[in-house]
């Protein structure tokens, strides 16, 4: 039997990097040489991780007319979109060994639509636990950037629903990732610096904490 997989999240408000980041992981974590032979990186986002999930990426992100959810229809969607990407993706992949390496996990909707909209965390942390089933990712890395920092990467590239809700808003997301970040489990890196620096500080957060037993749902 394979050795179970690691999982590995990026997070950050947009414009902090993951994109270029996860690119760059695309490349170096197989030649990294931590995952064991036969195993493969699985790269993967939410939402959207799934044939479901595009289809509810369209509805939270770009919602035809009057088709915006509410604040709670929002969590819903969100939460029904990790449970099937859990169930279908993650899970079956982690189990035959292979990394995963996700754009947004858990920690987004806590800090979006718990910091950001108001909603109850323990009402968030409940419906996590239902859609993970108590997976956990093995390490999630906080590419942190100030919001103005932000705002001048994303220049006039055009705001999808979530990024188009205000920057008293976004402070607050930004607010919450900060405040996520202690817990165990989070890095959070600076990702104002150059990407080249930005990469090496991952590489490093990578090598350290993959050398310890597997975290939290790897039982």
């Amino acid at each position: 039997m394979a050795e179970r997989g690691r999982f590995l999240v990026l997070e950050g408000i947009d414009g902090c990097g993951k994109t270029t980041q996860l690119e760059r992981l695309r490349t170096w974590l197989p030649a990294s040489g931590l995952l064991p032979a036969g195993a493969e990186l699985v790269l993967t986002r939410e939402p959207g991780g799934t044939a479901l999930g595009q289809a509810l990426r369209t509805l939270l992100l770009h919602p035809p007319g009057d088709a915006a959810p509410g604040s709670t229809a929002e969590l819903l969607l969100y939460a029904a979109d990790r449970a099937q990407h859990v169930q279908q993706r993650i899970e079956p992949a982690l189990a035959a060994g292979h990394w995963v390496l996700s754009d947004r996990f858990s920690g987004s909707t806590a800090a979006y639509q718990g910091y950001g909209r108001g909603l109850s965390l323990d009402l968030i942390e409940q419906l996590a636990a239902i859609a993970t089933g108590g997976l956990q990712p093995d390490l999630t890395l906080l590419l942190d950037l100030p919001l103005a920092e932000s705002l001048r990467r994303r220049g006039q590239r055009p705001a999808d629903r979530i990024e188009a809700s205000g920057e008293a808003f976004l402070q607050r997301v930004c607010d919450g990732f900060a405040a996520l970040a202690v817990q165990p489990g989070w890095c959070r890196l600076d990702a104002s610096k150059p990407p080249e620096q930005v990469s090496a500080a991952i590489q490093r957060a990578i090598r350290q904490h993959c050398a310890l037993p597997a975290g939290p749902g790897h039982g």
